[in-house]
């Protein structure tokens, strides 16, 4: 049986508003919730539908109304974003993940989760001591971990944050490459520097590494190390042997963080050789203070297309 029902806002403006600034988001809605019709005129929309379809797109209106009246600036993304949480019945929502806020891009927005995904990431970090954020490129992993980072070190919670990544392009072989350390190793750190200086600014983010608040170092360089009151980042972990996870994972100290990203789908070690991201996954899972959280192509945050391109691959090669 066909049910319709009319939604009434206080104004055209702050309904535009709730559609991400776009009518034809509304198109969107229809087809994913399966209305028959949706109409719409200065401040209300018309909702027509069988069964229970209405009332799932006033939930999402629900949602996204709760979540503009908060403060929030909604996107066309944000949309479609309560709209795939209510088709999918998830406990998530655009006002709760908007709720949660880190650190920002200098003079910026805080950065907020962009996806369910990510939000539980956040979650993650936020609650244990050892967290591994595993998933595809474009997920947000580091750039979220960096936040979480820099986040503590304002609210000195940590004394100082360490950057760290497997440099198996060059074989770990760093005494051949030119310049000083932090050259070596600056072309296989670049997504760490990239986020640092997105969030704080080349100037503050410079004087930071010099007074050895923010250290960037490859993987090879912390054994023997132990690091305490620190927020500690290991991206591409793909990419590390058995041995260097576990020596990574052992060098945590008091009061630390722990943040490993990776993606197993993109090892770059010799055939045949083990990745520790691996053996870590499958020895960790059920000890208590480690989190594994795992996103997917629904939680890519760079252009569509990039989520389109990863789920096809993963049809291709499953």
């Amino acid at each position: 049986m066909s049910e319709t029902l009319k939604l009434e806002f206080e104004s055209g403006v702050f309904l535009h508003s709730l559609l991400g600034g776009e009518e034809k988001s509304l198109a969107y809605l229809q087809e994913k919730l399966s209305l028959a019709k949706v109409v719409t005129r200065d401040a209300w929309v018309l909702l027509e539908g069988e069964a229970e379809a209405p009332e799932l797109a006033r939930k999402v209106f629900e949602d996204l109304e709760e979540a503009r009246r908060g403060g929030a600036l909604l996107t066309v993304r944000d949309f479609k974003l309560a709209v795939d949480m209510v088709a999918s019945a998830s406990d998530q929502s655009v006002t709760k993940m908007v709720g949660i806020k880190l650190l920002g891009a200098r003079g910026g927005k805080a950065v907020v989760p962009k996806s369910p995904g990510q939000a539980e990431c956040i979650s993650a970090m936020q609650s244990h001591d050892v967290t591994f954020g595993l998933g595809p490129a474009g997920t947000g992993k580091t750039y979220l971990a960096m936040a979480m980072a820099l986040s503590m070190l304002k609210a000195k919670l940590i004394h100082r944050v360490v950057l760290t990544r497997p440099a198996v392009e060059a074989g770990e072989a760093l005494g051949f490459l030119p310049g000083d350390l932090k050259e070596k190793v600056a072309p296989y750190l670049r997504p760490l520097y990239d986020a640092m200086y997105d969030m704080l600014g080349p100037e503050e983010g410079q004087k930071l590494l010099e007074d050895g608040t923010i250290e960037i170092a490859p993987l090879a360089y912390m054994r023997g190390r132990t690091l305490a009151r620190s927020f500690v980042i290991l991206d591409e972990a793909q990419n590390t042997t058995p041995e260097q996870m576990f020596m990574f994972l052992t060098r945590l100290g008091e009061g630390s963080r722990c943040v490993v990203t990776g993606d197993s789908s993109q090892v770059d070690l010799k055939d045949g050789q083990l990745s520790g991201l691996a053996e870590a996954e499958r020895a960790l899972k059920a000890v208590e203070g480690i989190a594994l959280v795992t996103l997917s192509g629904e939680d890519v945050v760079r252009h569509e297309v990039v989520g389109r391109i990863i789920a096809a691959y993963d049809r291709a090669r499953a």
